[in-house]
């Protein structure tokens, strides 16, 4: 599996535990509609935007054994969501590291830089 940087894609956050899989990846997964694929780091911001928008990603969830995500979390988020908090002035920062290739497809590698904690150009 690629990154958007071309390399391997490493793993975005295992605590808590990440991706479509709950495997620590945001990776393309064929069932996964969301395309949970953008590995950011949560904001105050954007965990309010989210809320906004319908997804409370702060609450916890016990029968799903989440947690609740807290301002510096990492977690794999659906590329339309970033998408749309970026349009917001939202959009929290990026691991490109742990971001799929297939994110390209959505949202341009200098877009992408731009919010991003792990690029050193």
């Amino acid at each position: 599996m690629k990154n958007v940087l071309g390399g391997e894609l490493e793993s975005c956050c295992l605590d808590p535990v990440t991706g479509y899989m709950r495997d620590g990846f945001c990776r393309m997964i064929g069932e996964d509609m969301g395309l949970h694929i953008v590995c950011i780091q949560a904001t105050e911001e954007c965990l309010g935007f989210s809320r906004a928008a319908g997804n409370d990603l702060s609450t916890p969830l016990e029968e799903y054994g989440f947690p609740g995500l807290q301002p510096g979390d990492q977690w794999c988020l659906c590329v339309d969501r970033w998408k749309e908090a970026l349009e917001a002035g939202a959009a929290p920062p990026v691991k490109l590291s742990a971001t799929h290739i297939s994110t390209l497809e959505y949202v341009s590698l200098d877009t992408l830089k731009a919010y991003a904690l792990d690029f050193v150009d």
